[in-house]
This record gives C-alpha cells, sequence and structure tokens, in this order.
C-alpha cells in the first residue's frame, strides 16, 4: 500500500504509524511512517496551534514518534492496541504538556509484514473542552461513569461514598488495592481520602505505609507530574514500562519494587487547572489496560469534582463554625448547639458540664503591648483550654470570653480541672482565667447550666480582683 497517497485522500490531520512486533509480544520502534498535508502542517506550521509545543518541527517520514512529541506510554500502548491487537481507538483527552484537547482516533491496517504491524492517527483539536467529545462513548464505559456519577451526587456522606466508588473502581482494574490521596501544594502535605484493598490479601493500610516508610511522603508525591511527563496518566504493564519509570524517578521506583508493585495505573485528580490529588490501582488487570484509562479518564474528572465542592463546603463549614484567631468553635457554632440542646428531638447526653472560662488581662495586654500581644494572648489561653478540656467542646463566646462544653467528664473531674486552672491562674506568669462552671447530673436543662456557669464565673472574676486589684482592667 502507497501510505502517502493513501494519507493523502483524508482530509483531517492523519498519519499512518508502525509498529515493530517481537516473537515474545513486546514492541520496538514506534514510527510515523507518512503524514497528509494537514498533519504535516500541525507540526511544521508555526500559526499551527499544536507545532510551536512539538519537538522539532520538520517531519521526516518514517521517522519515531519521540522526534515530535516526548516518549509516552500511554501513546505506545494505543498504537500497539490498534496497530498489532487490530483493535480500533478513541479517546479525547488533555495532555498536561499541550494547551489544547485532542480527539484521537486510530484504526487498523492491514500488513503484509509479519514483524510489523500498521495504523491510522487521525487528531482534531479544540482550545476548550467539549463535553459532547467527552460524553461519545461505549455503553460498558458510559454505565461505569454513570454508577460513579449516581453515587457521588447529592450525597449525605461524602466519605462513604468515596469508599463505594473507590471499591467499584478497584473491581473494574481487577487490582489488589485503589487509594486516593488528597495533595495541599501550598503546604505540601497530604492525606489518603479513601482505600480499597482486596480483602484476602494481608497488605498493610496506605497511611501506615506512608508512616513507616518515609520521612517526608511529599517529597515522592512531588515527582509523581515528572513521572507522568506531560501525559494524562502514568500506567505501567510490564518490566519494560517499569523500565522506563526508574530512567524518569529511580527512587518512586525503588519505593515500588520494595512494596511488590508490578504494575500501576496512576490519575492526577484536576479542577480548573489546580491537582487536588491522585487516585492510583496497583497491581491491576493488564490485559484491559486501555479500557481501565478510558473509565478512569472520565470519572477522574467526576471524582476531582466531587472533591473540589467537598473542600468548599468544609472550608465554608469551617468559616462558619470555626474563630479564626484561636481555632476553637465560634459563637455561631455555640448558638447552633446550645439551641440542640433546647430543641432538637435527638437523644441529649446523661449529664455534662458547663464551663465559663473569661480570659484575665486582655485589655491591659492590648493598650500595653498592642493588639499581636493580646492576639498571642488569646491562642494561648485556647491552646490550654483544649489541653485541659480536651474532651470537650470549646466555644469563644466572644471578645475574652470561652465557653466549654464536656459531655464525657464526670463531677468530680470537672471539679478537679477548673480548680487546678484557678491556681495556675493566680501565678501572675501564667495565663490566667475567671472561671465558672456546673455539673448538671440528669436535669437536661442547658439554660439553666449557662446561666448558673456565667454567674460562678463573674463571682470568681471579682474574687480574683480582690486577691489582685493590681491586675484589675482600668
Amino acid at each position: 500500500m502507497d501510505f502517502q497517497e493513501f494519507v493523502n485522500n483524508i482530509e483531517p490531520m492523519t498519519c499512518v504509524i508502525s509498529v515493530e512486533k517481537f516473537s515474545d509480544g513486546s514492541y520496538g520502534n514506534i514510527r510515523l511512517v507518512a503524514g497528509n498535508k494537514a498533519y504535516v502542517d500541525s507540526i511544521e506550521n508555526p500559526e499551527n496551534v499544536s507545532s510551536n509545543q512539538m519537538l522539532k518541527n520538520k517531519f521526516i517520514p518514517d521517522s519515531p514518534y519521540e522526534n515530535y512529541i516526548p516518549k509516552d506510554l500511554n501513546f505506545e500502548a494505543a498504537c500497539y492496541q490498534c496497530a498489532i491487537m487490530k483493535k480500533p481507538f478513541h479517546t479525547y483527552i488533555h495532555p498536561e504538556r499541550y494547551s489544547f484537547w485532542i480527539d484521537m482516533y486510530m484504526m487498523p491496517l492491514a500488513s503484509s509484514e509479519p514483524n510489523k504491524g500498521y495504523c491510522t492517527y487521525t487528531q482534531e483539536f479544540t482550545l476548550e473542552k467539549n463535553s459532547e467529545r467527552m460524553s461519545n462513548l461505549s455503553a460498558d464505559i458510559s454505565s461505569a461513569v454513570l454508577k460513579t456519577s449516581f453515587k457521588l451526587k447529592g450525597t449525605k456522606d461524602f466519605k462513604k461514598s468515596m469508599d463505594e466508588v473507590l471499591a467499584d473502581i478497584r473491581e473494574i482494574c481487577k487490582a489488589d488495592r485503589c487509594c486516593i490521596l488528597l495533595t495541599d501544594y501550598k503546604e505540601r502535605k497530604c492525606e489518603v481520602l479513601c482505600q480499597s484493598i482486596v480483602p484476602e490479601l494481608d497488605i498493610i493500610p496506605m497511611e501506615t505505609h506512608i508512616k513507616n516508610d518515609f520521612d517526608d511522603f511529599f517529597d515522592v508525591v512531588d515527582t509523581w507530574q515528572s513521572s507522568i511527563a506531560g501525559s494524562t496518566c502514568l500506567i505501567i504493564k510490564n518490566e519494560s514500562d517499569m523500565e522506563v519509570l526508574k530512567a524518569r524517578n529511580p527512587l518512586w521506583h525503588a519505593s515500588l519494587m520494595k512494596a511488590d508493585v508490578d504494575s500501576l495505573v496512576l490519575f492526577p485528580l484536576e479542577y480548573n487547572d489546580e491537582i487536588l490529588g491522585y487516585i492510583w490501582a496497583v497491581n491491576f488487570d493488564t490485559d484491559n489496560a486501555m479500557r481501565i484509562k478510558e473509565v478512569l479518564e472520565l470519572t477522574t474528572h467526576l471524582i476531582a469534582s466531587e472533591i473540589a465542592n467537598y473542600q468548599l463546603m468544609n472550608q465554608l463549614r469551617i468559616m462558619g463554625t470555626v474563630d479564626m484567631l484561636t481555632g476553637v468553635m465560634n459563637r455561631n457554632a455555640m448558638n447552633h448547639r446550645v439551641d440542640w440542646f433546647i430543641r432538637s428531638s435527638d437523644k441529649k447526653p446523661e449529664t455534662f458540664g458547663v464551663i465559663f472560662a473569661d480570659l484575665n488581662g486582655l485589655k491591659q495586654k492590648n493598650d500595653k503591648e498592642g493588639h499581636g500581644a493580646g492576639d498571642r494572648l488569646l491562642k494561648g489561653a485556647a491552646e490550654i483550654l483544649n489541653d485541659v478540656f480536651y474532651d470537650g467542646e470549646i466555644y469563644r463566646a466572644g471578645g475574652d470570653e470561652f465557653m466549654i462544653i464536656d459531655c464525657e467528664i464526670d463531677e468530680a473531674e470537672l471539679v478537679k480541672r477548673v480548680e487546678k486552672l484557678r491556681r495556675d491562674s493566680e501565678d501572675p506568669k501564667n495565663i490566667s482565667f475567671a472561671l465558672g462552671y456546673y455539673f448538671d447530673g440528669g436535669e437536661g436543662d442547658i439554660r439553666k447550666a449557662m446561666r448558673t456557669a456565667d454567674e460562678r464565673m463573674y463571682e470568681d472574676k471579682e474574687r480574683y480582683y480582690a486577691l489582685y486589684p493590681e491586675r484589675k482592667r482600668k
């Protein structure tokens, strides 16, 4: 077949690709055999959206594909599936190294050469994501993506739903384990959101692996994007792929070998051009790699969107319930909690303690040393209350006043802790509180508890200033 004549009769950007096949089932060189004018222009024409992002700008027939794009294991897998396995391939992707989306179509071609397969490669570029192209899916992939969507949309328990979704993904991948890791690149932190492990396998949880085997796991995570090398994901199917990873990232490769990882799928979770985390599957069904890639390319968009929404709602909840200066809960949260005690039909604690703690000396600190010093005093006060009432709910009621509701403490322990705080408050070197408390032994009257504790706090403040008049506000 005259491949050049063949592609010249196709209008969209198209080339013919050859894949060298070895007797053991592996492959060698992948070459761009011939390209039509539209395809050659996509490489050589400086005005073309893609040409200025290619490695070289001169197309030479039968050249290795790496002359024009960086080595890409996903691209190689698609070429192998089409040219050698004779399976058509289509995907719509946005590789990180490009500023545009690529709609890719591959069709197998007949070959008279026993050690070489051929396929066509047709591409279209879109500068913006096209939802219609993304939804052009086979029935089984559509089913998998819809299943994920239904479980995530409108869920009341985000983490439970994510556990279910991840278990489904592990089943699709037929993997030993799957995990979603959230990342914070500003703080250089990461945390496991959820994981799914084949029950019969004796595999340590990812949290334990991170804690025991790494000084700072984020240092490893920070290398993943360079290992993906501008593609949409990283798929390691065999020893040959592992060697590519070893060359790119020897430290990570060594840790994978230590963890008995033979195959790996790793996708970044991106939303609005920000990486929120990663999802991966370990020791998966490599014979089904391309379908797994197609499913995850879309489900990761859904998962990333839901994670972004969850994090936003969590931030709004924190802003609405947490005092930004001290980190304890704010007055709004306190009012909601008190209202719950009064109005909710939920089962209430059988006993509880209420403590009011008014910080002595804040005005003097602000007046003499400035509000920065006063803020540090408030933070220190909150830290002490957190240490002492570690099993309680601590609220900044306003200004220099804190309230604690403790549903886990008995009366003797409550008295013991309050008295220790009161003794410590008499040392001028320590942070000082005026304190009042009430223990409800079964009445369930939160308003009475608050009123009594507040009255006792003011009595304690008068007692304190009677003993130390020089410390009284002026």
